[in-house]
């Protein structure tokens, strides 16, 4: 299906009105994914007029979303020729058979054969898990035939799991999560937390390859926004270093009532990419902070509604 209001573009690639088109982003943005939520996607009238045919769409389960909204707003997006991809939040999670109901819902009722597994951002469990991995290890996931698992990676760390600010936990259950990967036929990657800072992703992304650790990492990127929405859902997920790129551009008057666009923190990584081809990061997942069609735009502007390879990459991809 044709995406139904993609603006047209002359033969360079640009927008009538814009500038060139930046080729290295615009490779770097392809197969990009993005979040939604039942209730953001609730308003969205038509998601087939906003984002490439066939994109992966994560949605995120919120503590207290009742199941039936999460497979219903599954169910619309397959529908509609998305491919869907749902959070298990290990920590909202009671137990085994709720965690086997849920699979089942998904598959008999959306179709949907993959799920981001992590911890959830809650502080006590509802039960008998607390980690992704305790997920991967019910065997459920392969039981159900789901064919894609994707995890949570913390570029800047995670007080949750390593309370010291440092990256020892957080490592060590990537390295387990490699040796899940290496000895299944799982296809994996890693779906990272946003940051603002090109510096610190790239040293953690070469510090993980160099570790032995080469699950290909979707990067987590924020789309276009308010500065104080940033820098107040930066705050909540626990930001690290880079949060300063945020803190700065408020001091700077001329900036602050601005729109923040993800365009330097993706240049950067798009350049990298391009003079290291080996990289790891191989693709961009948006956090719509600012609203699902302000970050669609943002990226058919940039480039972002290329058409999708058949194949993906992916460790274990056939």
């Amino acid at each position: 299906m044709a995406l139904l209001n993609f603006r047209k573009r002359d033969a360079a690639g640009a927008e009538p009105g814009a500038g060139a088109i930046n080729p290295q982003v615009s490779a770097f943005l392809r197969n990009y994914s993005i979040e939604v939520m039942p209730r953001t996607a609730d308003k969205v009238e038509d998601f087939r007029a906003l984002l490439p045919e066939g994109t992966r769409v994560y949605i995120a389960h919120i503590e207290g979303t009742p199941i039936d909204d999460m497979v219903r707003t599954a169910r619309r997006l397959a529908g509609d020729g998305f491919s869907v991809m749902p959070h298990f939040p290990a920590r909202i999670i009671r137990d085994r058979a709720t965690l086997a109901d849920w699979i089942a819902r998904y598959q008999g009722e959306a179709g949907v054969d993959q799920a981001l597994l992590l911890a959830g951002g809650v502080a006590d469990p509802a039960g008998a898990f607390d980690s992704s991995m305790q997920l991967l290890e019910t065997g459920l996931f392969d039981k159900a035939g789901f064919k894609r698992l994707h995890v949570a990676g913390h570029p800047e760390g995670n007080r949750d799991i390593d309370p010291d600010g440092g990256m020892k936990n957080v490592e060590q259950a990537l390295r387990w999560k490699q040796d899940f990967s290496d000895r299944t036929d799982a296809q994996m990657a890693i779906a990272t937390q946003f940051a603002f800072d090109a510096r610190p992703i790239i040293a953690w992304a070469d510090g993980l390859r160099d570790a032995g650790i080469t699950l290909p990492i979707h990067i987590g990127i924020a789309g276009p926004a308010k500065l104080q929405t940033l820098i107040r859902f930066a705050i909540a997920c626990g930001v690290g270093p880079s949060l300063r790129v945020l803190q700065k551009r408020a001091m700077d008057v001329t900036k602050l009532l601005l729109p923040y666009e993800p365009t330097e923190v993706i240049t950067e990584l798009a350049a990298h990419k391009a003079a290291h081809p080996d990289f790891n990061i191989e693709q961009v997942h948006f956090f719509p902070l600012g609203g699902i069609k302000t970050n669609a735009g943002w990226a058919i502007a940039n480039g972002g509604d290329s058409a999708r390879p058949a194949n993906e990459t992916g460790a274990h991809a056939s």
